[in-house]
């Protein structure tokens, strides 16, 4: 079960062409500024299946992809990356926002649950904590400066972190 903070179910701000969105509930971050400050807590939210979702995705033929934001994903990886797999698996686009920078996502793979299979089932990655003091309305698909849009089956395969283009 997925405890998650909401979800939008054809969204057009959440990544490119038509997604469906996942807000997990619970993040261990506190960005001053964050976009969902409610979605912190790790025990508000509600309770969800990751086979309802799945369904849910896939009886949509107009999704391009699937977003999992914050929350922080990643502290719910073994659940997400199995839907995250299921709708790969069917030609959706999968994009992960995160609060951890790759290389910290990277280290904590080798120690935490889930998290090398999310990261195996993503396309692209948009990382690190929202700063406030970076905070720019002109970038696309990330609300800070400092966080990056990465491309993870180049990045994982070249061992060097690869920009996505969007």
């Amino acid at each position: 079960m997925l405890r998650l903070f909401g979800k939008v179910t054809e969204s057009i701000t959440d990544g490119p062409g038509i997604r469906y969105a996942i807000f997990t509930q619970g993040c261990p971050h506190y960005c001053p500024g964050c976009h969902n400050p409610e979605s912190h807590s790790f025990t508000d939210g509600y309770l969800e299946s990751e086979e309802r979702i799945i369904a849910d995705i896939l009886a949509n033929p107009l999704l391009d992809g699937v977003t999992f934001s914050g929350g922080e994903p990643f502290m719910q990886a073994a659940e997400l990356a199995v839907v995250a797999e299921a709708v790969r698996a069917r030609g959706l686009h999968v994009m992960v926002y995160s609060g951890y920078t790759m290389e910290e996502l990277l280290t904590l793979s080798e120690e935490r649950r889930g998290y090398s299979a999310l990261l195996l089932a993503t396309d692209i990655l948009v990382d690190g904590r929202f700063d406030e003091k970076r905070k720019s309305l002109d970038l696309r698909f990330r609300g800070s400066s400092n966080q990056r849009v990465i491309d993870v089956p180049k990045t994982l395969s070249t061992g060097r972190i690869s920009l996505a283009e969007l």
